[in-house]
């Protein structure tokens, strides 16, 4: 077992943890930090997922960072070029040189006598490093990298085809010329679709119920054209503003007029698919209960309309061996099925938390501003919107735990948390869609407030607001180095 030491320890090398990194050196150059990922590169959920086709579900131009113009050509980018686009920015700012691969965190245990949390990882070959830091920030998201999520479909043992789950694509799976079902109806399986069926013989979306779907341009020209002629990080905030409005207008005109809002959406799938039944076209929910899904220049209508792809609405009876018996009596022949059913969340990267030797239940805290929990010191956790890119509300994050940091300095802190004792108000889900895959595990995430600073938002722009104006000392305890135990004082800014 070998120990280290770092001012700040940045869990995950995706999006997040190299945005995370970036802003710490900016603003807080003085702070030492590592960043422990689990994997062996950078990249985080776009260097796991491999699935064909496999991209962005918001535009580049908020998915990317603000501080690094996105160039390319698509405003809907292929994950193969958002992952480069993660590892070029490391690279480009010394952060590579800070990222310890094959680590995966097991325990985070913080010391009030210390003010330090003990983070213990399990290396690739089994054995351990611990390391001390003063700030623990979790910038691996909410899914679990180990399963996804797969119903126990009846009779599924029966079956003799190639079973895939997109979270875990075998790079030597051949699909030519054979019929493929897709078993879902969210972004993995709309993405899926149309490109798998390029060689596949026919490829059918199976769904349960609808999913709103919403044609957007692949390529953004006047942003193409912008960058000819003006300096690329003018247009780059240009466009991520203009983006940025569209995408929060959007979602306030759905809420605020939902009924419009359906006829909208659906008049215009049904239009792009004349030949598909209204039915399997319209979801139960309102929009944005569940999350809207984007296909990039309709390329999903044009294989349908094609023929090469199909969309069927039906419950699954059973698995046959060659294929799947529906409810309503008709049968799907497959060669492959991909169950693109959804994943796994977990709260704070499955990492088992204590504070002082006391067990931290993630249920049982509550979100202070969107990034930090109540009772819990010196911790943040990275987690964007569900209605927007993440790295909108990422950014704001990133920014925040810098100030904090420049907090505790300016003021002799030892450490801060949020007021374990808060009035958060009426408890109210950490994020708010009813999907499925949130609904099965919303009794083990933090819970959000119903007013602030404990509320969570989906709205940018208030938030952005609120963070150019933010009391970081507002329902905060704080405790300074000072008040230290005498034999544990340390320098821990």
């Amino acid at each position: 077992m070998s120990t280290d030491r770092v001012d700040v320890l940045i869990v995950g090398a995706g999006l997040s943890g190299i945005g995370a990194a970036y802003r710490l050196e900016l603003m807080s150059p003085n702070k030492t930090y590592a960043i422990v990922e689990q994997r062996e590169r950078t990249g985080g959920t776009w260097d796991l997922f491999r699935y064909p086709g496999v991209r962005s579900d918001s535009d580049m131009y908020t998915l990317s960072y603000p501080f690094r113009p996105w160039t390319n050509e698509k405003a809907i980018a292929d994950g193969g070029d958002i992952r480069q686009y993660i590892a070029d920015t490391a690279r480009e700012n010394g952060i590579d040189r800070h990222i310890r691969f094959g680590r995966r965190v097991l325990t985070a245990d913080w010391s009030s006598d210390d003010a330090t949390w003990t983070v213990t990882s399990r290396l690739s070959d089994g054995t351990t490093e611990t390391t001390v830091a003063s700030f623990l920030y979790l910038c691996s998201g909410y899914y679990s990298y180990d399963e996804g999520y797969t119903p126990d479909f009846p009779g599924i043992e029966n079956y003799e085809g190639d079973v895939v789950h997109p979270q875990f694509w075998p790079e030597d799976l051949d699909y030519t010329n054979k019929n493929v079902v897709i078993i879902g109806s969210g972004a993995t399986a709309i993405t899926l679709l149309p490109s798998m069926a390029r060689d596949a013989a026919k490829v059918t979306m199976l769904q349960r119920s609808p999913t709103y779907i919403l044609s957007q341009p692949g390529k953004d020209p006047i942003a193409n054209v912008a960058r000819r002629v003006l300096p690329k990080s003018i247009v780059h905030q240009a466009t991520r503003l203009r983006y940025a409005v569209m995408t929060v207008g959007f979602y306030v005109f759905c809420r605020t007029f939902p009924s419009l809002a359906r006829k909208i959406l659906l008049g215009l799938a049904q239009r792009q698919a004349p030949s598909v039944d209204p039915a399997s076209l319209t979801p139960r929910y309102k929009p944005w209960d569940q999350r809207l899904c984007v296909v990039p220049g309709g390329d999903l209508w044009r294989v349908v309309r094609q023929g090469k792809g199909e969309i069927v609405t039906d419950h699954i009876e059973e698995f046959t061996p060659k294929g799947i018996a529906l409810a309503s009596g008709e049968h799907l022949d497959a060669d492959v099925v991909v169950t693109a059913t959804g994943l796994q969340l977990v709260a704070m990267g499955s990492i088992d938390i204590s504070v002082d030797g006391r067990a931290i239940d993630p249920h049982e805290v509550y979100t202070y501003k969107g990034l930090m929990f109540s009772g819990l010191p010196n911790m943040a956790w990275c987690v964007g919107y569900t209605n927007a890119s993440w790295t909108l509300r990422a950014d704001l994050t990133w920014k925040y735990v810098a100030r904090f940091l420049n907090h505790l300095d300016e003021n002799g802190y030892a450490y801060g948390m949020p007021n374990p004792e808060g009035e958060s108000g009426p408890s109210a889900p950490i994020l708010d869609l009813d999907s499925g895959y949130i609904q099965r595990v919303a009794d083990k995430l933090p819970q959000a407030g119903s007013r602030k600073p404990w509320k969570i938002r989906q709205n940018w722009f208030l938030d952005a607001w609120d963070a150019r104006t933010t009391d970081l000392d507002e329902e905060m305890v704080w405790v300074r180095k000072s008040e230290l135990p005498v034999r544990d004082k340390v320098a821990v800014g």
